[in-house]
């Protein structure tokens, strides 16, 4: 694993521990060429792809809707949720034409030995030089999170010279929150080990999630930091990660039980994710912060957390309050916030617009803000994302969106 070049500097030596070169962690289409890029598949490989991924997006739509019952409530969501993607879909296909069929894309590469352990890699063109890379834990109320849905952030990021690797894990009911946690270390553990044979640069990992994803990797950073200051052995270290990104995320797990009631995803079935009320603590980032010890604390990196005014589906409140425990108890964190913006508008519908993405672009000011030939290269002179979606279409699916 590669170590950073002086971990002790903040807390002292990390038993870093060797991942066992045994396990089924190697890609599904092995690096080869520049830059890490595998194998171009054939048209038949790729078609058969989509066939299996699509039917796993169906039967993952159906297991969230008999975890959550099938009441007028939810059959009303449902309608709204096919109309949103009927009107937004002229994009969603572009999107699956570039994710099925890019030679960028390499997809489910195996990290660890659970079902799901699967992660979906976009490699820039410009391999001239590593490239900094981004470990994407993507969102899906915890129930059906998939890596497909970080496709279009991936290509975003990807043309701007940054390496994204979006992070499939067990979702519930086939494991609970620990397991998605553990899933989500093992796969930036995966990724510090491995990414320079990608054409990733070892010093320039960034941790992001979106939504639940934001939850499950913030809780993988916390705990990993509190072993590694506990001088606990790790596969991985918290020194490794540079920045982590927390878009739209929920980090107070026992204020958000009754507003996830209220919005539909129900207590009892929250409660069976989150492993019981009891368990609500363990996995609320905001709690464990405020206990953090300063050597704990010390280790984290510096923490973004970006959200949307609008958001009804987790207040904007949750990322402000975590940002000021985080600072209170001495961490560097600071919030960006959207006006007006939604749940989806940050992370689907401003992308699928075009042109300047504020996201993307605050992101990639903060991976580049230390390379000066890399802002020049991408954003003066890299040609500006085109329109996957008329605007018509994207207010009215605004408006329609269940989020």
């Amino acid at each position: 694993m590669h170590q950073p070049d002086s971990p002790a500097s903040r807390s002292g030596t990390p038993r870093l521990r060797k991942r066992d070169s045994s396990a089924p962690n190697t890609p599904r289409a092995p690096p080869c060429g520049l830059g890490g890029v595998g194998r171009r598949t054939t048209f038949r490989e790729d078609v058969g792809h989509a066939a299996a991924e699509t039917y796993l997006v169906t039967r993952l739509t159906f297991i969230l809707l008999r975890s959550l019952g099938v009441g007028s409530r939810w059959i009303c969501q449902l309608l709204a949720l096919l109309i949103y993607a009927v009107l937004l879909m002229p994009g969603f296909i572009r999107v699956g034409y570039y994710y099925f069929f890019s030679s960028q894309v390499l997809r489910s590469i195996v990290y660890g030995d659970q079902p799901r352990n699967r992660l979906d890699m976009y490699i820039p063109t410009d391999r001239s030089k590593p490239n900094p890379v981004v470990v994407f834990v993507t969102g899906g109320a915890w129930i059906i999170g998939y890596k497909a849905w970080g496709a279009l952030l991936g290509r975003r990021l990807a043309e701007h010279g940054i390496i994204v690797a979006c992070v499939d894990y067990r979702n519930f009911p086939q494991g609970t929150i620990s397991d998605m946690v553990t899933d989500a270390s093992e796969a930036i553990s995966f990724i510090c080990d491995t990414v320079a044979s990608y054409g990733g640069d070892p010093n320039q990992i960034y941790l992001m999630g979106q939504s639940a994803g934001a939850h499950i990797a913030a809780c993988a950073l916390l705990e990993q930091a509190v072993k590694e200051s506990q001088g606990e052995e790790i596969y991985w270290s918290v020194t490794q990660i540079k920045s982590y990104f927390g878009l739209s995320g929920g980090y107070n797990m026992q204020n958000l039980v009754d507003h996830f009631h209220k919005r539909g995803l129900y207590r009892s079935i929250f409660l069976s994710i989150m492993e019981g009320r009891r368990s609500l603590p363990q996995f609320s980032p905001e709690i464990i912060a405020k206990k953090l010890t300063h050597g704990a604390i010390a280790l984290l990196p510096e923490i973004v957390l970006f959200h949307g005014t609008g958001d009804y589906s987790i207040p904007s409140s949750a990322s402000k309050i975590f940002a000021d425990v985080l600072k209170k108890a001495g961490a560097k964190a600071k919030v960006q916030l959207y006006r007006g913006k939604t749940h989806t508008d940050v992370f689907v519908q401003d992308p699928l617009r075009g042109g300047k993405d504020p996201l993307v672009e605050d992101v990639v000011s903060i991976i580049h803000a230390d390379d000066a030939d890399a802002r020049r290269k991408y954003d003066d002179s890299a040609p500006s994302p085109e329109r996957l979606v008329s605007e018509w279409r994207i207010m009215l699916a605004r408006q329609i969106s269940p989020f």
